[in-house]
């Protein structure tokens, strides 16, 4: 039985390069983690790309996944690498530091608690709010608020998971930030509580 741990879990057929990752976390098979954080218990599976993200704690991320603030040059007479990778082909040229400063700041946040579905895309600059759902194959060019559920492309919202009043109660217990013991103390309530139950049982 495979158990997680203090030490991230890397698949030896995943890459990770210039990366943070947290307690608990794993990066499943054929994945590429670059340039990005992973808060504690997140996870990706399955040819999953990462690059220029932050995410939070407990993001559940399915297979093939794109979250990648990788963007081309669109304002130059040419998209091609071969303007920003010059040392793949010119002798004596760099590569240039300032097109890759360009695209971190661009980055995409990922909130906690988050569940990105089977192939969704998440564009440049994105922000993705805390508890919120994207749905398979979705793709997301604008910010998604905490605890909504977007679908589609583009992607939309079409629902908020809680009303405000608990999003609001939800968020500011910020169970994400307990410790592993309250956690496990806890996992019984996790998994028969209702949301307004477990609210009040633990505010």
């Amino acid at each position: 039985m495979k158990k997680l741990g203090l030490e991230p879990s890397i698949h030896p057929a995943a890459k990770v390069t210039q990366s943070t990752l947290g307690r608990y976390t794993e990066v499943g098979a054929g994945c590429s983690v670059s340039h990005s954080s992973m808060g504690d218990y997140s996870y990706c599976v399955g040819g999953t790309q990462i690059a220029y993200a932050e995410i939070g704690k407990f993001a559940n991320i399915a297979a093939n996944v794109r979250i990648y603030a990788s963007m081309h040059p669109m304002h130059r007479a040419s998209l091609h690498h071969f303007t920003y990778r010059a040392a793949q082909y010119f002798e004596g040229e760099e590569d240039e530091a300032e097109f890759f400063e360009w695209r971190a700041s661009n980055a995409i946040a990922i909130g906690h608690d988050t569940w990105i579905g089977h192939g969704a895309v998440v564009m440049p600059g994105v922000t993705i709010g805390n508890g919120a759902i994207i749905g398979s194959n979705a793709v997301v060019t604008k910010d998604v608020a905490d605890f909504a559920i977007a679908v589609g492309v583009p992607a939309r919202t079409i629902k908020q998971r809680f009303s405000d009043d608990v999003a609001g109660r939800l968020d500011a217990m910020k169970w994400w930030d307990w410790s592993h013991e309250q956690l496990h103390r806890a996992l019984p309530d996790f998994r028969k509580l209702g949301i307004e139950a477990f609210l009040e049982k633990y505010e």
